[in-house]
């Protein structure tokens, strides 16, 4: 049944991303309003498998990286699916949902056998803390892909191409806004996520901090996004210089999460 629910989730997550990328080159209410059902119900295929997983392992499947990649194209789905209905900003999926994707059909070539689950990752603390960190990823992630639009309408702008692209991209403000709404939900879940993280440590280790390879680039991530938020609020930093910074922002979180996958605390 979760293969079942999984291949299906594939299909359904690939078919809206080429209904997304159509939605570029096209405007056609009818395709906008596909796009948005395939992707509500792959998402919906998506959560029923990680139920169901969970449920036959008896744990929250976020323990190696073939899960960890599944569930963080799920919560990034989820958290633009929430964005898209509240500014109607369809043609962001074009940007975001391949992300998604490729994190999903990455976690399917990973083959984990299922086994016993290990004391260190028995803790509450882990769930809690992995939990946050996922959501606080994805709303990064979705800060990321509409700073690249950001940029994008930006230099249509400033060489004055305004062609049928432009015309079909959110415009700077609502792209700004939903950048400083990702920042402001996301930045707040990843410093819980720290703190708990922390706690689970000193459980397991009998230490809040061990420098740990994966716990030191969480706080490098925790000090760009900090720093970003800051500039926002102090001084307002917008436009070129807050999308760009979003970008190396979500580099960094792509290494840590998959090149120190290898890291005790995860």
């Amino acid at each position: 049944m979760t293969h079942f629910f999984f291949i299906f989730t594939v299909a359904l997550y690939g078919c809206a991303t080429a209904a997304y990328l159509v939605c570029l080159l096209r405007t056609s209410p009818l395709l906008t309003q596909w796009a948005g059902r395939l992707l509500a119900t792959g998402f919906a295929a998506h959560l029923l498998s990680t139920i169901h997983l969970a449920v036959k392992m008896k744990y929250v499947p976020l323990t190696n990286m073939q899960e960890s990649l599944s569930f963080f194209s799920l919560a990034i789905v989820g958290g633009f699916i929430f964005f898209e209905r509240k500014y109607k900003v369809t043609s962001l999926g074009s940007f975001i949902i391949p992300v998604a994707l490729m994190m999903l059909v990455a976690s399917s070539t990973l083959h984990m056998e299922a086994r016993l689950l290990p004391p260190i990752l028995q803790s509450k603390w882990f769930l809690f803390h992995a939990l946050l960190a996922f959501a606080s990823y994805a709303c990064f992630t979705i800060a990321a892909g509409v700073a690249v639009v950001y940029l994008i309408q930006r230099y249509f702008l400033k060489t004055k191409h305004l062609g049928a692209l432009f015309q079909k991209l959110p415009s700077l403000e609502t792209m700004d806004d939903i950048s400083y709404r990702c920042l402001t939900f996301g930045f707040p879940l990843l410093t819980v996520a720290i703190i708990s993280g922390s706690v689970w440590s000193e459980q397991a280790m009998g230490s809040y901090w061990i420098w740990d390879r994966k716990q030191t680039w969480s706080l490098i991530i925790w000090l760009i996004y900090a720093v970003l938020l800051h500039g926002r609020i102090t001084i307002g930093w917008r436009g070129k210089r807050a999308a760009i910074l979003s970008i190396i922002g979500f580099i960094v979180v792509l290494f840590t999460f998959i090149g120190m996958k290898h890291s005790i605390i995860w």
